[in-house]
């Protein structure tokens, strides 16, 4: 399929009494975060269904066609792809393959060109932790950890709410894979963010290090920071933990 043939054919699939939900649901109307996005109407389930019939075989080359497309959904396939795209040339049979390697850069490099089009938390939510996220633990020649370290800062410290949100939940993957090092640093830098949702995602990412890495870590940083953070971000972190605890920290 090309990427013209994928968007004709999720335009068919449009559902108008879906779309008003999801209009709703990701808050589109003036003055809003989503202001102005437009929606077909798909389910995730059907835009996945899409990058199936795409396959591993869809180029590269034709993705950014996807990601500047007007409609959500057709972004989100394009992202999707690329996550698809990524993690084939993630596994640990090819961590250490130089063309893989190159491969998942050209991926990395693609996604961040285009961040910009992820102009939504699903969007974000779906693909910055298995590629971005998933990258900063792999083999790169782009460069060392300093270079990695400077590729999210940049996200971190844009102008753009869902750049700063992809620094943040990038550390779902990082934590997943044992380094806690990525959710501690951005939730530090993001701990006074005004919008709420940053303010859920910190306390989302400190909870996922939290159970996947130190329970004690978790602890150790809401010592440091529990009289500065939000009261969301505080309730997001420590929801895994048992309701004595919890209410020890929110008092």
């Amino acid at each position: 399929m090309t990427a013209q043939e994928i968007i004709k054919h999720m335009e068919s699939l449009q559902d108008d009494k879906q779309r008003q939900g999801l209009i709703r649901f990701f808050k589109t109307g003036k003055g809003e975060y989503g202001e102005g996005d437009e929606f077909l109407g798909l389910k995730v389930p059907q835009t996945r269904t899409v990058v199936g019939l795409a396959g591993q075989g869809f180029p590269l080359s034709e993705v950014p066609v996807l990601l500047q497309n007007r409609w959500h959904e057709v972004r989100l396939c394009g992202f999707l792809i690329l996550v698809a795209k990524f993690e084939k040339l993630a596994s640990k049979r090819l961590e250490n393959d130089e063309t893989a390697i190159r491969s998942r850069d050209e991926i990395l490099l693609m996604y961040l060109k285009y961040a910009d089009k992820a102009n939504n938390w699903d969007l974000v939510d779906l693909s910055v932790p298995k590629i971005l996220g998933h990258w900063l633990l792999l083999p790169s020649l782009l460069g060392d950890q300093d270079y990695k370290r400077k590729v999210v800062d940049e996200l971190a410290y844009s102008d753009n709410l869902w750049k700063q949100r992809m620094s943040i939940v990038c550390s779902w993957k990082t934590s997943q894979m044992g380094d806690p090092s990525w959710c501690l640093r951005y939730a530090e830098i993001h701990l006074h963010h005004p919008h709420d949702l940053m303010h859920k995602a910190v306390g989302w990412m400190l909870r996922e290090m939290g159970k996947r890495v130190s329970m004690d870590l978790l602890r150790e940083f809401l010592h440091q920071h529990v009289h500065e953070m939000p009261r969301t971000t505080l309730r997001y972190a420590i929801e895994k933990m048992s309701e004595p605890e919890r209410k020890q920290w929110m008092a």
